[in-house]
């Protein structure tokens, strides 16, 4: 209810008080959803920090606030030196404004998503904080002003729809309402719990609640009450710095047990995967079982036979036929077949190995999310998540990848941004297979077409690519561009060259037009 209309005008009332006759000094952001107004008063200045996020509008007022050196720009720069004449609270409006001289006035429109401070110029808006409202351009003041018809005739005749009738009420309201089993009552019954319900809202305490997970400043105390005031200003003060510490702790505590989940099911997902393999390694000892069979009739084997049928006395001396290479003998063969046999038990222990670590990491974790789900204050969290390592996916992915990629007939096209990222792209994310490609004897991009197994690589492709190459380089205003085309086996680095810098030790030279696109 921060932005509730009864609790605007109880604010409204507390700012008219503070506010009248001071002089605004400043007024500027240093975040694209943050606005600061400093007012010089007879002892301390006074700050209104206005935090309209789309998710979190909120006004809050500062004892203190340093500006920053850097990225602080200034805004409404035409009220800067006007004086406070006043505060307009409007009915039943979750607006209210700062009568300022030189008829100007600062509307605070506190309207959710769509909050916004406007200043009007003899009641014309003249700027706009949040310019991507653009009905905020033709607002007119009076037109904020509204009524609600408090009779009981009107409360009779709009009994179906009331959130509609009494629409400054909000949602806390109606919810303590419902909890209070409103529907069931009867119209006499609701006439008086909706008188008061406005009696409290006209004359509040302020609550700072909770709900499942959910903070609220309320004027009713619905929920679990963590803190209680009766100054509508400090009150919303300390709900906004709870508010940002509880929004962050939740924030950071769903982003770390999601990691840590993802990680595990990964894990989960191995070890399976793993167990699977070891099952299949341990049933398959046929090497073994065929070297000792050929051995065991080495005299009957003659040189050069492709596939020789033998009694397996493993088995009951069931037949088995067992292929053979017709170019070595029957005793190389059996080495062969005992050096896989070998090989089969390095794998095994190898598995073994690795199902062992596998059992460890996801005990670990699933100690590690259980010990963040207990975790309730944000102090403790970030040292939680800061000992396991564990980095948000979100975070993870904040590093923009040191190439455009395009896509031409199904093949992936990358092009370095610049020369750093071109080494990144070349020695980094490329692979030898791949073709690698750059504008001739000029500064440019490298481009990489990513190999596709089986597929070799069209010549429409190579020449769009191509294209690409010559566009990002130094020839791009050029009719025709050289493109120095090779894979990228071929591409070295040597010690102290700079960025970007390459030798190329084969290379097919073909002419294209730059183009960025087709």
């Amino acid at each position: 209810m921060h932005n509730n209309y009864y609790f605007l005008r109880q604010l409204s009332k507390s700012l008219e008080k503070s506010l009248t006759g001071t002089v605004i000094s400043e007024c500027f952001s240093q975040n694209k959803d943050e606005l600061i107004i400093r007012f010089e008063t007879h002892t301390e200045p006074f700050f209104i920090k206005a935090s309209l996020e789309p998710a979190f509008s909120c006004l809050s007022f500062p004892d203190n606030f340093s500006r920053a050196r850097k990225n602080s720009v200034d805004l409404f720069e035409k009220m800067i030196g006007s004086r406070v004449s006043g505060i307009r609270q409007f009915n039943n409006e979750r607006s209210f404004a700062i009568l300022l001289t030189d008829d100007l006035t600062l509307l605070f429109k506190m309207h959710g998503n769509r909050s916004n401070i406007i200043l009007f110029e003899k009641d014309i808006p003249i700027t706009l904080f949040r310019n991507n409202i653009p009905a905020d351009v033709n607002l007119q003041l009076d037109s904020l002003d509204r009524t609600i018809d408090w009779s009981y005739e009107s409360f009779l005749q709009h009994r179906a729809k009331l959130p509609s009738l009494y629409f400054t009420f909000g949602k806390i309201v109606w919810k303590y309402l419902d909890d209070r089993n409103f529907e069931m009552l009867s119209p006499e019954q609701q006439w008086n719990e909706i008188q008061n319900i406005k009696r409290l809202l006209e004359d509040p305490v302020y609550y700072i609640t909770q709900t499942d997970t959910t903070l609220a400043l309320s004027l009713l105390g619905y929920g679990k009450t963590i803190k209680e005031f009766t100054d509508p200003a400090k009150a919303v003060n300390d709900f906004f710095y709870t508010y940002t510490q509880h929004a962050a702790f939740f924030r950071e505590k769903a982003s770390a047990i999601s990691s840590i989940r993802h990680k595990l099911q990964g894990s989960e997902s191995y070890y399976q995967k793993t167990f699977e393999k070891l099952a299949e390694v341990e049933g398959d000892n046929h090497y073994k079982v065929w070297a000792d069979l050929i051995m065991a009739h080495m005299h009957t084997i003659k040189m050069g036979t492709e596939k020789v049928t033998l009694p397996d006395f493993y088995h009951e001396n069931n037949p088995i036929e067992i292929k053979l290479k017709k170019d070595i003998s029957p005793q190389k063969n059996a080495e062969n077949f005992y050096r896989k046999a070998k090989n089969q038990h390095i794998e095994i222990e190898r598995l073994q190995q690795a199902l062992e670590g596998k059992e460890k990491e996801i005990e670990n974790l699933k100690q590690q999310l259980l010990e963040i789900e207990t975790i309730g204050e944000l102090k403790s969290l970030r040292k939680t998540i800061s000992a396991t390592g564990f980095t948000s996916e979100k975070e993870k992915q904040t590093a923009p990848l040191p190439f455009h990629e395009f896509d031409h007939n199904g093949f992936r096209i990358w092009v370095g941004r610049n020369a750093q990222a071109n080494d990144i792209l070349t020695f980094k994310y490329g692979f030898k297979e791949d073709l690698w490609l750059h504008a001739k004897d000029v500064p440019g991009s490298h481009v990489l077409i990513k190999y596709q197994s089986g597929k070799n690589f069209p010549k429409d492709v190579i020449e769009r690519a191509a294209q690409l190459a010559a566009y990002n380089s130094k020839r791009k205003t050029e009719t025709l561009c050289p493109v120095v085309v090779t894979p990228k086996k071929f591409v070295r680095k040597r010690k102290g060259d700079p960025a970007g810098a390459v030798v190329v030790e084969r290379e097919e030279v073909i002419m294209v037009e730059p183009l960025k696109e087709v």
